[in-house]
């Protein structure tokens, strides 16, 4: 090898990684372009947040991937090498990052099937919240005390999800104990008025009051009445606060669990 056929190797090749250098600065400003141009559109499109912000990442990693293969290409690699590393790079990350798939394939089927949604109110295993928002990989919930939860969306797939906001209304249930000793009507008529004073309620299904059981040393009540879901905690804690005043202000006995016992 003499010294032209040398300098003509890196004039050549230096020619090929300028053109790339050239292509790929091309192609990332076209990537930002892009994106803002998705930006300024994406409120338009009748999509869900979190699907949207899921879209708008698939589609900037795949223009990354393009372009850098654009501009491997244009160094003068062959594009079938430049597939083959990928996907060798594709397995070897894949068996590394076997739980981060999973919780990608999660979110994807999430975002498919869409058993949750931002800002509803859902108990997921033992955590209970709002949805703030479904990532690629994980599901971020605000619980009741303002804590943030990121579950694993390749968790949430395997996992029973009770979702309290989707259908609109709540069923609320209530549980008064009076004595053996109260009288029944009295205490249906007391409990029927804490009920019709409740504005929040729904009148269809209509509200009942009934005797729940009787235990070991109380008549257990039960108060069942339909509420929108925004309105559950709210008129929970109001109406347990009127019920406990009303029978006290009636003079009904909620007594303490007893025994007694009977010595020979």
């Amino acid at each position: 090898m003499n010294w032209d056929s040398v300098r003509n190797f890196f004039t050549t090749a230096g020619v090929d990684l300028l053109r790339g250098l050239v292509a790929l600065a091309i192609g990332l400003f076209l990537v930002h372009w892009v994106m803002k141009l998705f930006e300024r559109y994406e409120a338009k499109m009748k999509l869900e947040p979190t699907l949207r912000g899921f879209i708008k990442n698939l589609i900037r990693i795949l223009l990354y991937v393009i372009v850098i293969m654009t501009a491997a290409n244009t160094m003068g690699i062959p594009m079938t090498s430049i597939i083959t590393l990928f996907g060798s790079a594709g397995v070897a990350i894949s068996l590394a990052m076997q739980g981060a798939l999973g919780n990608l394939i999660g979110g994807f089927i999430l975002l498919l099937f869409k058993p949750i949604k931002a800002g509803e109110y859902v108990k997921i295993g033992d955590n209970e919240g709002s949805v703030k928002s479904i990532g690629a990989f994980y599901t971020e919930l605000v619980t009741i005390d303002n804590r943030l939860v990121h579950l694993p969306n390749g968790s949430l797939t395997n996992t029973a999800i009770v979702n309290f906001t989707r259908e609109g209304t709540r069923r609320l249930d209530l549980t008064f104990s009076v004595g053996y000793e109260s009288d029944m009507d009295q205490v249906y008529e007391v409990l029927d008025r804490v009920v019709s004073d409740e504005k929040a309620l729904l009148k269809d299904p209509a509200p009942t009051v009934n005797l729940l059981k009787c235990g070991d040393s109380s008549l257990d009540f039960t108060v069942r009445v339909w509420v929108n879901a925004s309105d559950y905690w709210p008129v929970y804690f109001r109406m347990l606060d009127n019920g406990k005043r009303a029978l006290d202000k009636a003079g009904i006995n909620i007594p303490y669990p007893q025994m007694d016992v009977h010595m020979k």
